[in-house]
């Protein structure tokens, strides 16, 4: 693997950190800020709306621009918008540069999986977009559990300062180490739109919403659920997203290696198998050692179906796939936010705290619904005899099998 995912690792690992150490420092910027804790939440909802709304306008708006200028544009844009919020002087501040900062992800990781399978051979794309993803999932078993516990004793200031450092980092790496790579000839940004009137690319990035929804549903409400119904003291939480975090991880790597071997069938099996163990939640997150285990492996089947997911996008918007990888990492925020919501309304409406693992265990079997649509409309489309959807009259051509 060349040493350019390396560089795209850490400005991932820093985009992973902002996003999710929020989440341990809301009672503190809360009390700093002397706002209410839900007042505070906005600061996730915020970011997560940034990514959904930014991924596709900060692409569309780089489509002139280099792809390695557009990444270290991209990090400029991160570092500012974590300093301004370490030196935010009101919390209204402090939102706009979470909003700032939110608007480098989603077009980061959409430009950097498209780089990142430039610069690895056909049959390694999907293991160097899950490196490149790496820096993301380390980020929850290293860099949150870290900035959590530096926020908590030098103050929240500091952790989005170290988080801007690391954003400094990212930029020097991407800077030296990712090559120019020539965008391809005559691509604009309507090539780019044009891959959304592509059936096989809203599939999946209707799988990515479902999917990862579905890993959403349930960790959104872990503290809740572990405390109350598991019996974990709350200081145990914490090592419970360590764990979860191990297992995307994990999850990733594995995702990654075998996607570039049987793309579809590594979706059916992680698709399936989280659906299963998002129903059988329910029952071990009774039990503190199942419950423990259960979580690892959300976590590593969640995260088994990214690189997979993003090279299916990449993969069926050939020629024009910067956009359409960028709004797949929007889609994740989106069923983020969708799970989340979700999850929230079966707790209010009285089904207790194990209820969103329901939740999450009908939106994971429902990606598997669609990776199965997905999958028999592709071999309809190639099988001998059949024609190529949207090709004008005078150009469609028939399909054979050699």
């Amino acid at each position: 693997m060349p040493l350019a995912l390396l560089a795209l690792a850490i400005g991932a690992f820093g985009i992973g950190t902002t996003e999710f150490v929020i989440m341990g420092l809301l009672p503190q910027v809360a009390n700093d800020f002397g706002v209410t804790i839900p007042t505070a939440g906005l600061l996730v909802t915020g970011y997560a709306l940034g990514v959904v709304f930014g991924a596709p306008l900060m692409t569309a708006l780089g489509t002139k621009v280099s792809r390695k200028r557009m990444l270290m544009l991209l990090m400029g844009l991160f570092i500012a918008g974590n300093l301004l919020s370490a030196l935010a002087p009101a919390f209204s501040v402090m939102l706009i540069g979470r909003v700032v900062a939110s608007l480098a992800h989603g077009a980061f990781f959409g430009i950097g999986s498209v780089v990142a399978a430039d610069l690895v051979a056909p049959d390694k794309k999907a293991g160097a977009i899950a490196m490149m993803f790496t820096g993301l999932t380390v980020a929850n078993v290293v860099g949150v559990p870290l900035g959590t516990l530096l926020g908590q004793s030098a103050g929240w200031r500091v952790t989005f300062t170290v988080v801007a450092a690391l954003g400094v980092v990212g930029l020097a790496g991407i800077a030296r180490l990712v090559p120019e790579i020539p965008r391809p000839e005559g691509v604009h940004l309507r090539h780019e739109l044009a891959a959304f009137k592509n059936a096989q690319v809203l599939l999946a990035m209707a799988m990515t919403v479902l999917g990862f929804g579905g890993v959403f549903a349930a960790i959104t409400y872990i503290a809740p659920m572990m405390t109350r119904v598991g019996g974990f003291a709350e200081g145990s939480v914490t090592w419970l997203l360590v764990l979860f975090g191990l297992g995307m991880v994990a999850g990733n790597l594995v995702g990654g290696r075998f996607a570039d071997r049987a793309l579809m069938p590594m979706l059916y099996v992680s698709l399936g198998a989280l659906a299963v163990v998002l129903a059988l939640f329910t029952i071990t997150a009774h039990n503190k050692i199942a419950a423990a285990v259960t979580i690892a492996l959300i976590g590593a089947l969640g995260f088994a179906t990214v690189p997979p997911l993003q090279k299916r996008v990449l993969d069926q918007a050939h020629g024009a796939p910067t956009l359409a990888s960028a709004v797949n990492i929007g889609a994740f925020n989106l069923g983020n936010a969708l799970s989340a919501w979700l999850g929230g309304l079966v707790i209010a409406a009285g089904f207790g705290y194990t209820a969103p693992n329901w939740v999450g265990a009908v939106l994971a079997a429902g990606a598997l619904v669609l990776a199965v649509v997905s999958s028999a409309l592709e071999r309809r489309d190639t099988a001998p005899g059949s024609v190529v959807a949207g090709a004008p009259a005078a150009e469609q051509r028939t399909v054979v099998h050699r």
